[in-house]
């Protein structure tokens, strides 16, 4: 992955980011053939090299399973090659959607992202998405070939993550501050609900990031493959403890997609109703009926993992000036936390 690539990489929410070039369904009379041979009689200007590249990075698939070049088509297969950037026929479309401003000048704009917004389009979501909603308020967003691509974007947060996000208006402060997220210059910090009590009240999680060979929409931590995924650091400090979940405050190391997520998963502790990556099961606490109902509660408040990006400080891309916000909980995640605070006292 190349530099410019990595400036795109979140921190965290993000979709798989697999977008859907071609799907074809082998006929019914279709002899034996390699993958590969049949695509290439199909697909105009692509080669078998590039054909043979897709399927060794494992997104080229026959009835929603990966497979390799060699797989030999059948009857009625269906199947699909999907790529890590958007076809190019995908335009982002204005969208006069609401945004909540932190800061603005010519050169930059922090807002604020809401729950269940996806920032920028990708497959299933063409509309609705955070930079539908920029291209139309800012025009003067750094953009190529009729708005294709990440205008503006130098990080990303997941669909259910709230908080802040800094977004350039222009090609410097594009570069500016890209650079300063691969240079680890910016401040960032979260809060997460995660499930259990963890042990120590602070620390740091440490574990190479990358795509999980089972299922691609979710990453996984290789602990024990040095050359297996990404780099990823986390420190983190426990701010309340309710006993059956406990509130953190996480500082990034590293920006990796879905690292917070993905390394309170690897050491024990999911973020509560984390739909992922497994908090969205009771995992810790009692078997009464009344707990369950009680969870099922606090789950109804938020409609994905309890993570709120709270900071966001980076210097400004002309006066160097440091430029640092804080935003407040949602609504739905400090409910959760007074329901948790009057239970916990109740057990």
């Amino acid at each position: 992955m190349s530099e410019d690539e990595e400036f795109f990489e979140e921190d965290i929410d993000q979709q798989d980011e697999l977008f859907e070039h071609h799907n074809l369904i082998a006929d019914v009379g279709q002899e034996a053939l390699r993958i590969d041979k049949f695509l290439m009689k199909r697909l105009p200007n692509v080669s078998r090299n590039r054909l043979q590249t897709i399927a060794k990075s494992g997104t080229l698939f026959v009835n929603g399973k990966s497979v390799k070049s060699n797989y030999k088509v059948r009857p009625k297969d269906e199947i699909s090659v999907v790529l890590p950037y958007p076809v190019r026929e995908l335009k982002l479309i204005p969208e006069d959607i609401p945004i909540e401003i932190l800061y603005e000048d010519d050169q930059m704009v922090m807002v604020n992202k809401p729950a269940n917004m996806v920032v920028h389009p990708g497959y299933g979501n063409y509309t609705g998405t955070l930079l539908n909603a920029l291209v139309y308020h800012f025009d003067s967003l750094p953009k190529t070939d009729d708005y294709y691509g990440r205008p503006g974007l130098v990080h990303r947060l997941d669909k259910h993550t709230t908080g802040i996000l800094v977004v350039a208006k222009t090609e410097t402060a594009l570069t500016t501050l890209a650079k300063q997220f691969h240079d680890r210059t910016s401040e960032r910090v979260y809060n997460a609900l995660v499930w259990g009590d963890v042990v120590n009240d602070e620390g740091t999680i440490t574990g190479n990031i990358g795509r999980s060979k089972n299922n691609r929409k979710v990453f996984q931590v290789y602990e024990d493959d040095l050359d297996a995924g990404r780099h990823a650091v986390t420190h983190y400090k426990v701010i309340e403890r309710f006993r059956y979940v406990t509130l953190v405050e996480c500082r990034l190391e590293t920006g990796r997609t879905h690292q917070i997520r993905v390394h309170f998963k690897h050491i024990g502790h999911p973020l509560f109703h984390d739909l992922e990556y497994g908090g969205d099961n009771i995992l810790k606490g009692t078997t009464f009926t009344k707990y369950q109902q009680f969870i099922n509660n606090c789950f109804k408040l938020l409609p994905g993992q309890a993570l709120h990006a709270r900071t966001l400080g980076v210097f400004h891309p002309i006066s160097g000036e440091k430029i640092y916000y804080e935003s407040e909980l949602p609504d739905g995640f400090l409910k959760l936390l007074d329901k948790w605070r009057v239970y916990s006292k109740n057990i």
